[in-house]
């Protein structure tokens, strides 16, 4: 199973940490690991490339992490959260869909 950590504070979702595989497929057939991957992967992008945020990203086996900065400005906080409140929104679909093979918890 796949388990998605949001890191939350009073004004947010500071990061977020996903771990696993989800075991619905063999590697390379497993559709919901895909789509997993897919969104957490262009939310990484869209916080780097789009916003222009600095995160901190790491990236091994069945791991992906990211989290903003402590210094942030105002405005890329809010755009940030656009994208950090859209992956969340997908996943928690996904996980609707396939209960069996991801988890999301929200850590304060």
């Amino acid at each position: 199973m796949t388990t998605v950590e949001f890191y939350m504070s009073e004004q947010g979702i500071r990061g977020f940490e996903i771990r696993d595989h989800t075991g619905y497929a063999d590697h390379g057939q497993d559709i919901v690991c895909a789509a997993i991957s897919a969104l957490s992967q262009t939310a990484v992008m869209g916080l780097q490339d789009v916003v222009g945020v600095d995160c901190s990203v790491e990236i091994r086996d069945a791991f992906l992490a990211c989290h903003l900065p402590k210094a942030i400005a105002p405005e890329s906080w809010e755009r940030s959260q656009i994208v950090l409140r859209t992956l969340l929104v997908g996943l928690t679909a996904i996980q609707a869909e396939y209960p069996n093979y991801l988890k999301i918890r929200e850590v304060q």
